[in-house]
């Protein structure tokens, strides 16, 4: 009886949700650090065991901007990844402006959420990636600009009113200073 109620306490609970890879941090020999943007728990760093060993499964679907689903599994000493199946490689669509554009707004999602959680963001990232797949330069940069003020809002690091976001959406470039202004305080207000 002792040794079953000891299996069972090693058995872990598995979690799959959809997630973007927005960083990747070698650990060990073959192990590597994944920040992940998940939709259910929101920005969380899980360890993937092999993942820079040539041919590994999971290289794939954990590529930098990949979305995938994803397998979790919640240890003692925090999340692994047991699983992983790709959806979109975002990285392969994007021009070399758009790439830096959306690296960019990863950067201040990684630099602004620290610790586990924010779920909310992960819809507005990917609302993020679809609009700026396919536009211009102008238009990319109006919306890096709103987004990133988004993104304060929703840590609340910036309670001003949200200007909306379509098609036509283009700044002044008075709009655009103020908008640039509100990021930086949010970003100072941070304190990080």
């Amino acid at each position: 009886m002792e040794k079953w109620l000891s299996h069972f306490r090693l058995m872990r609970h598995k979690y799959v949700t959809n997630a973007i890879v927005l960083q990747r941090t070698p650990l060990a020999e073959a192990a590597t650090l994944v920040t992940l943007l998940t939709e259910d728990f929101g920005l969380i760093r899980a360890r993937a065991e092999g993942l820079r060993k040539p041919g590994a499964k999971l290289s794939g679907a954990l590529q930098t901007l990949s979305q995938s689903e994803v397998t979790l599994v919640r240890g003692k000493h925090g999340w692994r990844i047991s699983g992983a199946l790709l959806d979109h490689n975002w990285f392969k669509e994007f021009s070399p402006e758009t790439s830096e554009r959306v690296g960019r707004v990863s950067s201040l999602i990684l630099r602004l959420v620290q610790g586990e959680g924010q779920e909310s963001l992960y819809a507005l990232y990917v609302e993020f990636i679809h609009k700026v797949k396919g536009a211009d330069l102008a238009m990319g940069d109006t919306l890096e600009c709103l987004y990133a003020l988004r993104i304060l809002s929703d840590l609340g690091l910036d309670a001003g009113v949200l200007p909306e976001i379509s098609e036509e959406t283009e700044l002044s470039s008075d709009t655009r200073r103020e908008i640039v202004l509100r990021i930086n305080r949010g970003i100072a207000a941070s304190g990080l």
